[in-house]
């Protein structure tokens, strides 16, 4: 694997290899793997092509996570049943979508613990992951997935399975939605509203009246996803990734559909007590 940003430095472990050169677009590549020309894909794995022959899924884990408190990135956090909580995303995806998907983690802090975890995945490295909030993660990702459209991830969330079972169909006919969560609405979450045909209007922490949650599952479809990576573009680098799609909705007349998983577990983990949280499901 081979990770080009602007530090220098090296790695060696096994046949694992680690060099960072003076590069301004930051690649990763591993073992086996093919580096993007595009300068944003990281690959163990095969690279993400530009094609549609399977699902591609985006994990976003490139950050911080320093409020819960732990040395490795908060995805590798362990649960109660030995998981970590991107084993349990990886479950799930497999669970809902079998063998024929690609998953690509958005990787940053501590990078090559989540890479030597998940061999067999691809990997786009953000190198300004201190600097930047998912809005980039997510840009990066889109940027090295081609054409096809994307269902994508925060790597913290705990869920049930049956979330992404009850949204494959939207997937497959490739309709952009938001998963939400109707039962509670808290003033420290990104809420939304609807318009009048019942698709997302409003989509931020800001939103007054919200009628629920976004869980941080979601989907861009292969025609939406041009104007998405625009608006992403366009924010600021603090944002989160839902200001884009506000902005895609506002000035590109995105239609995307709120996906109810209120009945079913989702639980953002961010504090010890969210993980206590998390852990009486699993």
């Amino acid at each position: 694997m081979t990770l080009h940003d602007d530090v220098s430095r090296t790695r060696l472990r096994g046949d694992i290899r680690v060099n960072a050169l003076q590069r301004s677009d930051a690649q990763l590549q591993g073992r086996g793997g093919r580096c993007d020309r595009r300068g944003e894909n990281v690959g163990p794995g095969p690279a993400p092509e530009e094609t549609d022959v399977s699902t591609q899924i985006v994990i976003l884990a490139a950050g911080l996570g320093s409020r819960l408190g732990r040395s490795l990135p908060k995805a590798l956090t362990e649960l109660h049943d030995g998981r970590t909580i991107m084993r349990q995303q990886f479950d799930n995806i497999e669970e809902a979508f079998g063998g024929d998907v690609r998953v690509t983690v958005v990787v940053g802090y501590k990078f090559e613990h989540i890479v030597e975890a998940f061999p067999t995945a691809s990997f786009v490295y953000n190198e300004q992951y201190d600097q930047t909030n998912t809005s980039k993660s997510l840009l990066r990702a889109l940027r090295a997935t081609g054409s096809a459209g994307v269902l994508w991830m925060n790597g913290d969330v705990v869920f049930d399975p049956e979330a992404l079972k009850r949204a494959a169909h939207l997937v497959r006919e490739d309709r952009s939605f938001v998963t939400v969560n109707t039962s509670k609405v808290s003033d420290e979450e990104v809420k939304y509203t609807t318009d009048a045909e019942g698709y997302i209007a409003q989509l931020s922490k800001q939103v007054e009246g919200g009628l629920g949650e976004a869980v941080g599952i979601n989907y861009v479809s292969k025609a939406d996803k041009a104007v998405l990576q625009r608006q992403l573009q366009r924010v600021d680098a603090q944002d989160y990734f839902e200001r884009g799609i506000e902005l895609a909705i506002e000035h590109d007349g995105l239609r995307c559909e709120p996906v109810d998983i209120s009945d079913l577990y989702a639980v953002e983990v961010d504090f010890a007590e969210d993980l206590e949280r998390a852990n009486l499901f699993v």
